[in-house]
């Protein structure tokens, strides 16, 4: 009898009620991959799609030649980072839940994929980040009052009310703005990597995607201006685990098919990830063209605060993830090699939850949800057109009107 065909529908490794399973995953021993030079062939590199570039063993030593050899000063900079990332994560998160904001993403898990990246590239780098990069800015140095006003959409806030929660930018820090709109950072990066280019600069781009995004036609249009113009850009798919898509291949394996090295790296390493974007960066600096990256990391927490993971996936699967938490990790290896305790740690983490509360006292007092003030609608007009047309100038006038008596 002929068989008839069947269709395919990819099945979650557990779901509510079952135990986590991460048996799927392939996992290299820490060390055991090669480092290609960076201006290596692309034959010369494929294996790095397949295996899984990892410097942390699990006795927390550094191993292999792809350790970055950071000095402990900066491994700490990298924790504090993280730190930082986390408890201004758990803050925005308790005032979503309080009605304060309207919305907030954390990114519980994942902060090493931020932090590491960002601290391994050069402060006129551009980065483009997707919505769970708020580490990206805190590494840069950005005032958390101001991201915090972002997602109050008050009287500070830096996009005046015109953007959702957490979709920042901060242009002085080379941060290009978020959009809710999928993927649409690979062509941005791309584009702005090949101006750069264009202009003799050795400035390059950094953009990041989720693993789901990488569906989109944007992803596939990025990707091949990337490879024909070798455009001096990191691009970077986040495997959180949370889509289907990678189970023939690994999502690092669709760069080869461009021409485009493609590195699979533990997401949850900060050395590796660190060691894995500045070999990305060097080579793309020296002219050899693009990087992919597949940094294999787990969505922690919800996909959003209007999510809730426990009605599809096990509670606390994050806890039997195989590559463990990238805060805890640099922590041990930090204490490890005799740079770290665990009450310095403690002290950190105490200093910082003081510092987080208060910019939140900072920032509520210019306007929450609930509290005033406010933001003056007028704002609406400004900052869209040079010059600003007469059927706007009449709308402003009308408005005017109307909030004149209330003033």
């Amino acid at each position: 009898m002929m068989k008839v065909p069947r269709l395919h529908v990819p099945r979650p490794p557990a779901r509510p009620g079952e135990a986590p399973d991460f048996s799927y995953l392939q996992i290299s021993p820490a060390g055991s991959l090669s480092r290609p030079d960076v201006t290596a062939p692309l034959t010369d590199t494929e294996f790095l799609c397949t295996g899984m570039v990892r410097v942390l063993d699990d006795a927390h030593a550094a191993q292999g030649p792809w350790n970055p050899h950071l000095e402990p000063q900066e491994l700490q900079v990298g924790l504090r980072h993280m730190l930082l990332t986390r408890l201004f994560d758990q803050r925005m998160q308790n005032i979503q839940r309080q009605g304060r904001i309207s919305f907030y993403i954390r990114s519980l898990g994942e902060e090493a994929v931020s932090v590491a990246q960002t601290m391994a590239l050069r402060p006129d780098d551009m980065l483009f980040p997707a919505y769970r990069n708020q580490g990206a800015h805190i590494a840069r140095g950005h005032n958390i009052v101001e991201l915090m006003c972002q997602c109050l959409s008050n009287t500070k806030d830096p996009c005046k009310g015109r953007q959702m929660p957490i979709m920042y930018h901060w242009a002085s820090g080379n941060i290009f703005s978020i959009s809710g709109n999928l993927a649409t950072q690979y062509p941005q990066a791309v584009g702005w990597a090949m101006a750069s280019a264009l202009k003799g600069e050795d400035r390059l781009a950094l953009a990041w995607i989720g693993e789901g995004s990488s569906a989109e036609a944007d992803f596939h249009h990025g990707m091949t201006f990337a490879a024909v113009y070798r455009a001096p850009v990191i691009l970077n798919i986040v495997n959180n685990q949370c889509f289907a898509g990678g189970e023939q291949r690994s999502f690092a394996a669709r760069g080869p098919g461009y021409g485009i090295p493609g590195i699979r790296v533990d997401g949850n390493d900060f050395l590796a990830l660190h060691a894995v974007t500045a070999w990305a960066a060097e080579r793309a600096r020296r002219g050899a063209g693009p990087t992919l990256i597949e940094p294999v990391t787990y969505r922690a927490a919800a996909h959003s605060t209007s999510d809730d993971p426990a009605r599809y996936r096990p509670k606390d699967d994050w806890q039997s993830w195989p590559l463990g938490d990238p805060v805890e990790r640099l922590k041990q290896h930090l204490i490890t090699i005799g740079e770290w305790s665990m009450e310095r740690h403690e002290q950190l983490i105490r200093e910082l939850d003081a510092h987080v509360a208060d910019c939140w006292k900072q920032a509520q007092q210019a306007g929450t949800m609930t509290e005033g003030p406010r933001l003056d609608p007028r704002t609406m007009f400004d900052d869209v057109l040079a010059i600003t047309p007469p059927h706007l100038l009449r709308q402003r006038q009308q408005l005017d009107q109307e909030i004149e008596p209330f003033t």
